[in-house]
């Protein structure tokens, strides 16, 4: 339906267009914004990546770890200039031979001292079970051969062992059968014997004399 309007009043058709075309800006400027977004969260992701950067590199690039590095060169830098200032003492300090000598240590180190002359007596004392084991090392498979072999042994020897103790504890239980046996047997014959005292001996005695009688 089209309504015919006067100037300065608008129809409804182009009050509906007016408000379709305000929905689209609508939507244009939200994509304006989420592009705004994301472009701010890529540069957000590159200075977090700048920082890391910063943060592993800081080492080298930071000026008061820089200035650590070239005070440590610095000192380096004048002992070694102490050392070839003093290069001919020190080769005559080398050349000659340092014995029962004392050499100068600043008490600062000296607990340090202690510990290594500690280590050194402890090395010193274990040295030569080192170099033996050392000496040993080529031996080790024959070594290992030997041991499996003594460990075979030993698995046998416990076998028989076992079995060793398996028998005597049967002949200890055989032994005490016989043992309480044996009251039994010995009463068993004094009662034999005591039988045979009371049977009389008078037909053997007369067999005896007919015997005799005979033979005269």
């Amino acid at each position: 339906m089209i309504f015919q309007v006067s100037a300065g009043e608008l129809s409804s058709e182009m009050l509906n267009i007016s408000k379709k075309s305000a929905s689209c800006f609508v939507n244009f400027s939200r994509l304006q914004q989420m592009t705004n977004i994301q472009a701010e969260i890529y540069q957000k992701n590159l200075e977090i990546e700048l920082l890391r950067l910063e943060k592993d590199a800081a080492d080298v690039i930071h000026p008061s770890f820089l200035a650590q590095k070239c005070n440590a060169l610095q000192n380096m830098n004048n002992h070694l200039e102490a050392v070839l200032k003093e290069k001919r003492s020190l080769r005559q300090r080398l050349l000659k031979p340092m014995c029962q000598e004392n050499l100068p240590i600043e008490a600062v180190y000296h607990r340090y001292m202690v510990h290594l002359l500690e280590l050194a007596v402890t090395f010193i004392e274990r040295l030569e079970n080192h170099l033996e084991t050392i000496r040993n090392i080529p031996h080790l498979d024959e070594n290992l051969k030997k041991m499996s072999k003594a460990l075979a042994q030993m698995d046998i020897l416990v076998t028989e062992t076992e079995e060793l103790a398996e028998n005597i504890l049967k002949w200890q239980e055989q032994q005490k059968e016989v043992s309480s046996c044996i009251p039994k047997i010995l009463a068993e014959e004094n009662y034999l014997h005591k039988h045979d005292a009371i049977m009389p001996s008078l037909p053997f005695t007369s067999e005896v004399h007919i015997q005799t009688v005979n033979a005269k």
